[in-house]
């Protein structure tokens, strides 16, 4: 164990566990998981509530999927964006259009670049809304290159699904092969073996999330957002579905400052843009004043990192079981490890 590792104490991990307890008591959220620890050590385990009422009282695990929503991009695309970074196969300089043959260099959006992307400072459209473009015949980069710039490339914050799409897209094209593979390879290699792309067989071992209109079926390994369904659930914003387990591997992974990730990390992790008082974008993740990096996935999912005590934490829910937004609730929790993470 590094000398500057801190593991979770009994007293954090109580005010964890009880926090999650309320949140299902109040019918917040069906159920949860948390996993939480050091790099290189097991995780410690929290759970709470059921899967979901379908499934009686049937609890998550360490093992339950979940899907991750927009922790998509980093457990995919920012992970294979660093490696494709650390192979000298692009640069964060590079202008989208240099990936992507069907975008024109003189599209408004062409010449938004890779870091700008991962900094949420593309000046894209802020609005997903692929299904504008249902029925057209131009290749979906170029549609979304060929709009109006909602701002100036580079110059302020707004969070943007669009441009991870691209990333999504600009990676298959960079390795020649679909984004689902190359994700695939890179979990099998961490040991992730319960996270992929959907559609995902029905089950209690899967969690369901919302119901796009009244009445209709509950989605259930089909993702929740609806640019990433409109992909065929495979998308570089949103799609993947995983467990608290895995998370747990993962950030393991990126606390190791040695590994190709590790180093990613550290590079990523260096403030660049601002967000509000107290919080910074790096590349992808969000980082507090005191070094702790965060993300969060709308379906009720986040992971925190602390390279400073060595920490981690993943929080699996599917908090829009009941209710189609349901952050405001997730937010005392949320907020209580972004304090503890780092204490």
């Amino acid at each position: 164990m590094s000398p500057l590792t801190r593991p979770w104490r009994a007293d954090q991990l109580a005010a964890l566990r009880e926090h999650l307890d309320l949140l299902t008591a109040a019918g917040t959220v069906p159920g949860g998981v948390i996993a939480c620890g050091t790099a290189g050590a097991e995780p410690t385990i929290l759970t709470s509530g059921v899967v979901a009422p379908e499934y009686g009282a049937a609890p998550p695990g360490p093992d339950t999927r979940y899907d991750l929503a927009s922790l998509t991009k980093i457990v995919a695309t920012w992970a294979l964006v660093g490696k494709a970074w650390a192979a000298r196969r692009i640069t964060l300089s590079a202008p989208i259009h240099s990936l992507l043959p069907d975008v024109p260099h003189d599209a408004p959006g062409g010449g938004v670049t890779i870091g700008q992307i991962l900094t949420h400072t593309s000046g894209l459209r802020t609005e997903t809304r692929l299904d504008l473009y249902r029925g057209r015949p131009e290749p979906l980069a170029q549609l979304i290159c060929s709009e109006p710039l909602a701002g100036k490339p580079g110059a302020a914050h707004q969070y943007i699904n669009r441009g991870f799409i691209l990333l999504g897209l600009a990676l298959a094209q960079l390795h020649g092969r679909p984004l689902e593979a190359l994700a695939a390879d890179l979990w099998a290699d961490l040991g992730m073996t319960g996270t992929s792309y959907g559609p995902l067989t029905r089950s209690a071992t899967v969690a369901p999330t919302g119901q796009r209109l009244a009445g209709a079926p509950r989605l259930h390994g089909i993702a929740h957002d609806d640019a990433a369904a409109m992909l065929g659930g495979v998308a570089g914003h949103a799609g993947v579905f995983g467990t608290a387990a895995d998370l747990a591997a993962f950030a393991s992974h990126l606390l190791d400052p040695g590994s190709e990730l590790g180093i990613w990390l550290g590079f990523s992790a260096r403030p660049r843009t601002r967000i509000e008082p107290g919080l910074e974008r790096g590349l992808a993740w969000i980082v507090s004043g005191d070094g702790v990096l965060c993300h969060h996935g709308f379906t009720g999912t986040s992971l925190y990192l602390a390279p400073a005590t060595g920490r981690y934490l993943a929080l699996c829910t599917n908090a829009v079981y009941y209710h189609q937004d349901n952050r405001a609730a997730l937010a005392q929790l949320r907020a209580l490890v972004f304090k503890e993470i780092a204490n």
